[in-house]
């Protein structure tokens, strides 16, 4: 027997085993070299074991398939001995190959195990990196393995049929050792028969190997690319499996951690603290007109060409609203998606969360969305710049911040604001020219490529294409239509447009339909893809379609640019609020650092202040002020209109009755309003007065425009209760009613209520006379002044009509016609010309003198008066009914006074209060309003050190926390 031992020959045997035996794995050539190595050479004819024949070993195995396995009779007549010895020398030979047989299981064993291994190595390398998921397993996982159900996880493993389909055909083997077997004994029989079918199967083989060579060359390309797909597609089954199983799994540890288990505070996770950052920065940047440079994927495209759609898959739902051909998208929308537990959406400045496995949920989510997109666009407007906040959790969801902004147009359709076109494009420049900001382009596939514009705005934004990714949108509409399937081809790789990019996708994203489902859709696009000819042909990689792939790789740019740029963002802030911080130690060093919301909450404490001590007010003071101010708004009516005409009759009677009419019509029409009117401009005065009082006292006159506006929208709401007027009505009624004066007290108090009121209209009336008449004689000679000559004319009508009065000392109020016609004969004596009516208004103010005058005179006479009054006697010259009125009038603001500061203290002090907390509750949450109210470069100023110490704050901790989870 031949052993060849030489490198060629065991390379020879290799070839041999792996060919012939289906073995597809290459067994060390140590364990079975000695048995193939023997069969090769014996077989083969070779006697040169450096060059080891290996077709001719091949042949020999092919050939040998046909040839019978029994050994062969014994030749007649040979005899029992010969036979025995050669039977004898059979069996040895085979016990010797049946002992080497066990290299060929030990072979077997040990390939079988280094093929399980690799494969085992090349599944594991398929996987996804799980470990950026690592911050959603908490700290005390191992706490919970008693709590973890090991049955749903085991579930989750694999079945061992399926890690059985990766490991070797073993019944194939085992069919290929019963063939060894059987060639083993046919061997050892020595059938001449065999070695003659040998060499003629070989010539046949030699002639056919040629021609087979070149035929199967392309079908095994194309074999193997089939069998390459399919393996593709198998493990991307079953990593989608795993992922959904490693979801599950995941949400139930998020689940009992939220719970909390031990009790323990879940922190913020990382996207939360990103997205809290771009938050503050949108509303500093809209404010105070600054640009962030902090990354986020800006998803821009051409109108209806699918950005939505592709959103709402990387999102997992449908969350946004649709339309057919008309725009939806109105304003930008960032969407904060992150990792959770359940799948929920929320908005930043509201508390409700959205389920969004809930259909119901979903449609109020998307009429939110479009309420608040119309809410934001300006009368006149098709589009704001204004951004909406949106945040969606979910479990699987990568973690990432996109805007979706709307979509590019082409032309100004009507219903549309005549600059739609210009906003939208300076909006999505405005997010583009960001440095560190991912651009989503987004071209529809199933229309012609030179119709979009948006492909031209992203180039001039980003022409080397460092921080594009293009997405191909309605592959499947692209892929019918078109007639040349390689023009998609040309599109993702690149070389349609004069636009770069990072990586181009080609993505399905439903059939059209608004009802579809997200998982729906992704089962549409994973079968379409499985059947395209597009990934078949080898148009399309693997890794470029279905929006799973984009959305791993989106995510996986966007952290990346993340960690290159956000610590260059920091510094960036801290050196703003250095010098922030250094313009406020030199302008303001005695000052706190408040911005406008501080200051407005101090002012807002000072102004409850001041009114409540209108709380603290005496009662005595209100009621001195109250009937003071009732007074002096009613005086002029009683004096001209109830008391004048109702003296002037000259009878007690007559004035008695005139008097009690004319107070109940006044009661009933005028006196409660005016009394209410006074009351109202009282607290009015009195709260003006607190808040002079306290600006007195070192306060910041920052406050001055504020505290003005808000006395006067205070003072603008507050109306008096209408139900106080008619309460009032009654008592004013009753005391104006009550004639009797109980006292000697009460009646000096009314004559001395009674002598103050005359003198003052005498003291009027006198004035009144002297302006008529110029100055008298002392004036003119001390002052050098001179009568006008109506003023000369008044003076001697005054003198004739004075002669008329001491004449008739108790005259009536009225002139005669004959006595105006005497008057004006005797002026008309002395040169004077006088009109009648000239006549009658100096008369009228003498009159008035001359009878204030008496009245005062029949006062003093009426102090002695009380005795005659309190007995009932008639006195024609101590009737003192004037007296009596006087002391109605004095009750009735005595007891009106107190009931108002009754319903003052009781009631409007606190209404009033009220009001004010109201207006400053209003100006607080109008923003507007604050800004116009508090102003000034010191606000300015804390405003700005505030907003760069908050970013600064939040960067800082979201940059520690992205060091933690590296």
């Amino acid at each position: 027997m031949l052993r060849v031992g030489s490198k060629a020959a065991c390379m020879a045997c290799r070839n041999l085993v792996s060919t012939n035996m289906g073995i597809r794995f290459r067994v060390p050539l140590q364990k079975l070299h000695p048995l193939s190595c023997a069969i090769h050479h014996r077989y083969s004819g070779n006697t040169n074991p450096q060059r080891p024949p290996h077709r001719t070993a091949a042949r020999y195995f092919t050939s040998m398939s046909r040839l019978p396995m029994r050994p062969p009779k014994p030749p007649p007549g040979s005899g029992g001995r010969g036979y025995q010895q050669q039977r004898n020398f059979w069996m040895a030979r085979l016990a010797a190959r049946l002992l080497r047989l066990r290299y060929i299981l030990l072979g077997t064993a040990v390939g079988g195990g280094y093929t399980a291994k690799k494969t085992y190595e090349e599944w594991k390398d398929m996987l996804p990196d799980f470990s950026e998921y690592n911050w959603v397993i908490p700290d005390f996982v191992w706490e919970l393995s008693e709590q973890i159900d090991f049955d749903k996880l085991a579930k989750a493993l694999p079945e061992i049929e399926e890690i059985a389909k990766l490991l070797p055909d073993m019944d194939k083997i085992g069919e290929n050792f019963t063939f060894l077997k059987s060639l083993l004994s046919s061997e050892t029989s020595g059938d001449p028969q065999l070695k003659a079918t040998d060499s003629s199967a070989a010539a046949a083989h030699d002639a056919s190997d040629k021609q087979y060579k070149k035929s199967s060359d392309k079908e095994k390309v194309d074999q193997l690319q089939e069998e390459l797909l399919r393996t593709q597609l198998k493990y991307q089954r079953m990593l989608e499996r795993l992922e959904k199983e490693n979801k599950e799994l995941r949400k139930v540890v998020l689940q009992k951690d939220d719970k909390g288990i031990h009790q323990r505070k879940v922190k913020k996770s990382l996207i939360d603290l990103y997205s809290e950052v771009l938050d503050i920065l949108s509303d500093y940047d809209a404010n105070y007109n600054t640009q962030d440079h902090l990354p986020r994927v800006v998803v821009v495209g051409d109108q209806s060409a699918g950005k939505t759609s592709v959103l709402e898959m990387i999102a997992q739902a449908r969350i946004f609203p649709r339309g057919s051909g008309e725009m939806m998208t109105r304003s930008p929308v960032k969407v904060t998606l992150s990792e959770g537990p359940h799948h929920v959406a929320l908005f930043k400045d509201s508390g409700r969360e959205f389920d969004l496995t809930k259909e119901e949920d979903l449609a109020a989510l998307r009429r939110e969305i479009e309420l608040r997109m119309r809410k934001s666009v300006k009368e006149g407007q098709t589009v704001s710049s204004e951004t909406i906040s949106l945040s969606v959790k979910g479990p699987g969801i990568q973690r990432m911040v996109l805007v979706d902004l709307p979509g590019v147009i082409s032309t100004v359709t009507a219903g549309m604001a005549s600059d739609t076109k210009e906003t939208i494009f300076s909006i999505s420049k405005a997010y583009m020219q960001n440095p560190n900001a991912i651009i989503l382009c987004i071209q529809d596939g199933s229309v012609d490529a030179e119709r979009s514009i948006v492909t031209d705005l992203v180039s001039q934004m980003d022409p080397q294409g460092k921080r594009t990714i293009f997405v191909l949108t309605k592959v499947d509409l692209a892929e019918k239509n078109l007639a040349s399937p390689s023009r998609i081809q040309q599109i993702v790789e690149g070389k349609l447009f004069p636009m770069k990019a990072l990586g181009y996708f080609a993505v399905v994203t439903g059939k059209g339909s608004s009802a579809e489902s997200i998982d729906s859709i992704k089962d549409y696009e994973e079968d379409f893809f499985q059947n395209s000819r597009l990934l078949r042909d080898g148009m399309l990689k693997a890794h470029q379609v279905t929006t799973k792939n984009l959305s791993l790789a989106v995510s996986d740019c966007f952290w990346k640019m993340v960690r290159e740029s956000v610590e260059q963002q920091a510094d960036v802030f801290k050196a703003s609020r250095f010098n922030l911080e250094t313009e406020w130690k030199n302008n303001y060093p005695r000052l706190r650092e408040l911005d406008r919301n501080e200051l407005y909450e101090k002012a807002k404490n000072e102004i409850l202040d001041e009114v409540i001590s209108l709380s603290q007010v005496t009662p005595q003071h209100w009621e001195a002020i109250l009937q003071k101010k009732l007074w002096e708004r009613v005086s002029t009516h009683v004096i001209e209109n109830i008391y004048l005409p109702a003296a002037q009759t000259m009878d007690s009677g007559t004035f008695n009755t005139t008097v009690d009419i004319k107070l109940k019509q006044w009661t009933d029409k005028q006196l409660p309003h005016k009394a209410l009117e006074v009351a109202w401009e009282t607290l009015q005065e009195e709260f003006a007065r607190f808040m002079a009082e306290y600006k007195g006292k070192d306060q910041d006159d920052i406050f001055d425009k504020l505290k003005e506006a808000v006395k006067d929208e205070s003072i603008k709401r507050h109306k008096w209760n209408e139900r106080a007027m008619d309460s009032l009505r009654v008592i004013q009624h009753n005391a104006l009613e009550d004639r009797s004066i109980t006292d000697k007290p009460q009646w000096d108090a009314a004559i001395q209520f009674m002598e103050e009121t005359l003198q003052s209209r005498l003291k009027d009336t006198e004035s009144v006379i002297k302006d008529m008449v110029g100055p008298d004689w002392k004036q003119r000679w001390l002052n050098w002044k001179n009568r006008t000559p109506d003023q000369h004319i008044r003076n001697e009508t005054k003198n004739e009509l004075e002669r008329l009065l001491k004449l008739h000392d108790d005259h009536t109020a009225y002139l005669a016609n004959d006595e105006v016609t005497t008057v004006r004969k005797n002026l008309e004596g002395r040169g004077v010309e006088v009109d009648p009516v000239l006549i009658k208004d100096t008369w009228h103010q003498l009159y008035r003198r001359h009878f204030l005058q008496k009245a005062l005179s029949h006062c003093s006479l009426c102090k002695r008066g009380f005795y005659y009054y309190q007995r009932h006697f008639v006195d024609s010259e101590l009737e003192c009914n004037d007296v009596v009125l006087f002391w109605r009038i004095q009750r009735m603001l005595v007891i009106t006074a107190n009931t108002l500061r009754q319903q003052l203290t009781n009631t409007e002090v606190r209404r009033l209060e009220k009001n004010v907390k109201e207006v400053l509750d209003d100006f607080g949450e109008d923003t507007e309003r604050k800004i116009h109210l508090i102003t000034g470069r010191r606000v300015q100023l804390a405003e700005d050190l505030k907003k760069v110490r908050e970013i600064q704050e939040k960067l800082e901790a979201f940059i520690e926390a992205l060091h933690k989870e590296k």
